[in-house]
């Protein structure tokens, strides 16, 4: 391969998008680009700075932030200001606010100037809510993965118990269903599928099932073995 490939997987919250994209890029030997982490970052910032319904104060802390993502041993450690956040920014609180803040055009702008740098830099997995849209509209592989709301909402129910987190699994399906809406009707960047995407519905799949599929088409697309 000649030139940087970029492979960009889009699809709702829970879809299953960052371990895909993880698994992808392990065995590709590609970069791992976890855009949804940057939005969750500049939120975990703005509640903490308690500003995080003040838009000015949001948009500020998006336009000043040193940005860092690093990959180490299939984790994405995220990175502000030298300060490490990568727990920080998985938490209920955050997830209940991320959409909120992701609709900010100018933070969204902000967002996309660093994640289009990195993708003229190095081979790529590149995950998110617009990365086949907008990030990315020249991608060499485009994948819209998706799955029903309860398979999503379980998913994640899951990840907030192992955390010890006290949520109901019907708190999390509506926070879903309440993000699913933010990010398809926002008039910056909404949520939906690229027309020369691969839809993949991964309902009942395992994560394993899911790296087997998508890898296959990859392979067929980029030609290799």
């Amino acid at each position: 391969m000649s030139k940087n490939i970029i492979i960009a997987i889009d699809g709702p919250a829970g879809s299953g998008k960052s371990t895909a994209a993880k698994n992808l890029a392990q065995k590709l030997g590609f970069t791992y680009l976890d855009t949804g982490a940057m939005y969750r970052t500049i939120t975990y910032l703005s509640l903490r700075a308690g500003v995080v319904d003040n838009r000015d104060e949001v948009i500020k802390i998006a336009q000043n932030v040193k940005l860092r993502l690093k990959t180490d041993n299939g984790l994405t450690r995220v990175f502000a200001n030298d300060e490490e956040l990568t727990e920080q920014i998985r938490t209920p609180e955050v997830n209940s606010k991320v959409s909120e803040v992701s609709i900010i055009p100018e933070v969204r702008f902000e967002m996309v100037k660093i994640q289009k740098a990195l993708g003229g830099s190095c081979n790529i997995v590149a995950e998110g809510r617009d990365v086949t849209t907008v990030v990315y509209p020249n991608a060499d592989i485009k994948i819209f993965l998706t799955a029903s709301i309860d398979e999503r909402a379980n998913r994640r129910f899951k990840e907030y118990k192992a955390k010890n987190s006290e949520i109901s699994f019907e708190e999390v399906k509506a926070n879903l269903e309440k993000r699913d809406k933010i990010d398809s009707g926002r008039k910056v960047s909404p949520l939906r599928k690229a027309d020369d995407a691969i839809v993949f519905d991964n309902t009942g799949f395992t994560p394993n099932e899911d790296l087997d599929y998508l890898f296959e088409k990859i392979k067929e697309v980029l030609s290799i073995k």
